[in-house]
């Protein structure tokens, strides 16, 4: 019985170390000793102890269930990798992966452009020293086709899925290109008679073009290896944020020992130590010990942190000093930080308004090439009477006119710029409201919590004749602290601020939203309002109100008015100087609170904001939205509580303060981490960088089409005689794509 006692000397309940020889809680369960820090453990125990002694989760696997999606097209999903069936793009998966996470669809394209380059290289070498004759043709024809057939097999499955389904895209412009030339070259190779006397050169032969197939496949497999590298670097910002989270816990059992365990082992109820230099790795509370964690992951705050016992801490921050012991509450996915990346993912996959313009081209652009391509080809036979040249030049028309730039231009920057803004503490919920943000012309905000700390400060104590400052706010704390009032914690911590010793209240009395009274040291002791003082018979000295906004808090002490606390909730300290900023970058700027008008008053005119709306309702403030847009504004609204969500979720873009309630982060559209109004303006930079680059991108990727598809087509020949080649136009088609994916991947250095 002993060695069993001695076995568990952590209580299942609590989790509690227990020291087995002095514990005077035991329990026996299935022929188990169990050993209790408390009466209630036992008794919690004692009515459920499978409850506590439940076997452990198994973890589920890191791909169970995992979905694939397209950038282009975010409404895709798949149960495994592949094209995307609509535009033929390699779908990524829709939940974030960690850096090391390696990427099929890359390492399939990289084998590919290898062993392609590898045969291309030597067909391309015997073309360029015209090599001619049947012998040339036949090492021509042997290295071409695996390239054409295998290098080649990904985008033909996807042309002809195109052209199945009639979702004509990229592929389908590459596939006939592509298989034109080649078809045409073994044709010409094989079976010469078929072909009439008008597609005969000079000595009588039919022209090929196994190199031109070749070297348009490998350089389509080089683009898309570059692309999707580019890709995945527009994920960087998600792959960071999922690296702040370690990839072990230390897992203290039931017995008291230690071990390391994977993250995806910790369940909620867990155990876990935390020693200096670690990460915290899920969501708790501190149960035993103390640390300094370093928080500036989440809210910019860039000293670090005391926790003690009872104090929450988040996954990924970092313990710089001191070992704690905490209780796992939320793992896996509903940690904070797991949230944050899936809702960075989320507005990565997003689509932007301005999309909607290049959808529309997109739906006519493939068939409108196929008919230009035709043209070409018909125009060359009849009117120059060089159908070769027209084939030519009818395949250079689709290879150089893909789509894929187009297609690119706006999830590519929505992509990087919603990662550029998670790393500035900005996290947008989705495309739209980036593209709304660049519209703002007005800003209603919020008071409490938003241009205010949030928090009650003494700002002054006022003593009566006969009574010391510090006297009476000894006293005071010495009631207060026994409250669990806002106003009652600010006073006992400035009494703590000033190294005042507290004593003992005897006889605590409150009364809800009045005051509370003790016999603190032999006197009596009353903390409250006017009303709770003259309920005792005292003749208050002053209101609870002065000129400046502070509220004030009346003490008595054995029944004489003794003074005054004021408090205040300060400003914060960027308020003003961020403020300032956003009026000059245009906005009007608008208080809404549902505060006091003395203090709304105050604090507006500390910051100079002209507008002020105090005593506000939730619905009022929804209202005075309401108003606001009826004017014809774009209204944006910033805050931080309950409060605040219909005002918020009513507004153009609602913009929540991270350190707020849920329901306000919930309700807006962007988050500000730090929770400071800097990150407005950080918003509001980011949305016009985005919005610039998805329209540098478009304009990028219409005038590339619009100048590349009449030289391809031979418009330049009767001025110049310059034809373009189909293995430059495959050039310039990936050129073109990269130029789209670079310009956008900038945005990952915009200044914010």
């Amino acid at each position: 019985m002993n060695a069993e006692i001695e076995s568990r000397a952590r209580d299942p309940v609590c989790g509690m170390s227990v020291d087995p020889a002095t514990a005077r809680h035991r329990a026996d369960h299935a022929g188990a000793s169990y050993v209790f820090c408390g009466r209630g453990c036992l008794e919690k125990f004692t009515a459920d102890p499978k409850k506590y002694l439940a076997p452990r989760p198994a973890p589920t696997p890191a791909h169970a269930g995992a979905l694939w999606t397209c950038p282009m097209h975010p409404e895709v999903r798949s149960n495994a990798a592949g094209p995307c069936p609509i535009c033929g793009m390699a779908l990524e998966p829709l939940e974030p992966e960690a850096a090391s996470e390696a990427n099929p669809e890359l390492a399939a394209m990289q084998r590919r452009f290898w062993a392609s380059l590898a045969l291309t290289v030597p067909v391309a070498a015997l073309g360029m020293i015209g090599a001619e004759g049947r012998g040339a043709q036949w090492i021509a024809f042997a290295l071409a086709t695996p390239v054409v057939l295998w290098g080649g097999a990904p985008f033909f499955a996807r042309a002809w899925a195109s052209l199945s389904g009639f979702r004509l895209n990229m592929f389908t412009l590459i596939g006939l290109g592509t298989g034109i030339a080649y078809l045409e070259s073994v044709v010409a190779f094989l079976a010469p008679g078929v072909f009439p006397p008008s597609f005969r050169m000079h000595d009588g032969t039919v022209p090929t073009y196994f190199e031109a197939a070749a070297v348009i496949v490998t350089l389509v497999l080089l683009g898309q290896v570059l692309e999707l590298k580019a890709r995945a670097q527009a994920g960087d910002a998600i792959r960071a944020l999922l690296d702040l989270a370690p990839k072990t816990a230390r897992r203290i059992a039931t017995d008291g020992g230690e071990r390391d365990v994977p993250l995806a082992e910790i369940v909620k109820g867990d155990l876990l130590r935390v020693r200096p230099g670690e990460k915290v790795p899920v969501d708790g509370k501190v149960e035993d010990g103390h640390g300094a964690v370093d928080e500036a992951m989440l809210t910019g705050e860039p000293m670090p942190v005391e926790k003690a016992p009872g104090d929450s801490v988040a996954a990924g921050t970092l313990n710089g000093s001191g070992s704690f012991v905490m209780r796992a509450e939320r793992v896996g996915r509903d940690t904070k930080l797991a949230q944050i990346v899936a809702l960075v993912a989320a507005a990565q996959r997003s689509r932007a308004p301005i999309q909607s313009l290049a959808d529309r081209v997109s739906a006519w652009f493939v068939p409108a090439v196929a008919a230009v391509a035709c043209v070409t080809f018909a125009a060359w036979w009849l009117a120059a009477g060089a159908p070769s040249t027209g084939l030519v030049n009818a395949v250079a028309v689709l290879i150089i006119a893909c789509p894929c730039a187009l297609g690119l231009a706006t999830p590519m920057a929505v992509m990087v710029g919603t990662g550029r803004g998670a790393r500035a503490g900005v996290l947008v919920r989705n495309a739209e409201a980036l593209q709304r943000l660049e519209k703002v012309d007005t800003l209603a905000i919020d008071k409490t919590g938003t241009l205010t700390e949030g928090k009650p400060r003494v700002v002054a104590v006022r003593a009566a004749a006969g009574f010391g400052e510090d006297e009476l706010l000894r006293l005071a704390a010495s009631v207060e602290r026994a409250s669990e009032h806002p106003l009652a914690a600010a006073i006992a911590a400035a009494a703590a601020l000033r190294g005042l010793a507290l004593a003992e209240a005897r006889d605590f009395r409150s009364v809800a939203g009045e005051g509370a009274s003790a016999t603190v040291e032999g006197r009596k002791v009353a903390v409250g309002n006017r009303r709770f003082l003259q309920s005792l018979g005292v003749a208050p000295g002053a209101d609870e109100r002065d000129q400046a906004g502070h509220t004030l808090v009346l003490v008595a002490i054995d029944a004489r008015h003794a003074g005054t606390i004021a408090l205040a909730d300060p400003v914060k300290p960027t308020a003003a100087a961020s403020l300032a900023a956003l009026v000059a970058d245009g906005l009007r700027v608008v208080m809404l609170t549902g505060d006091r008008r003395e203090a709304a008053e105050a604090v507006a005119g500390a910051l100079g904001i002209a507008e002020v709306s105090a005593e506000l309702s939730p619905q009022g403030k929804a209202d005075a939205v309401k108003h606001l847009a009826g004017e014809g504004r774009s209204v944006a609204m910033a805050g931080d509580g309950v409060n605040d969500a219909p005002a918020l979720a009513l507004a153009s873009v609602g913009i929540a303060m991270g350190t707020g309630a849920d329901v306000a982060l919930e309700s807006a559209a962007v988050t500000l981490l730090k929770g400071e109004l800097g990150g407005i303006l950080r918003a509001r930079r980011l949305s016009r960088a985005v919005m610039r680059n998805i329209r540098q991108n478009l304009v990028l990727a219409f005038a590339f089409n619009a100048l590349a598809i009449p030289i391809a087509a031979g418009a330049l020949y009767p001025a110049t005689g310059w034809l373009l080649n189909p293995m430059i136009a495959s050039a310039a088609m990936s050129a073109s794509s990269l130029a789209v994916v670079g310009n956008a991947l900038r945005l990952r250095r915009a200044r914010l």
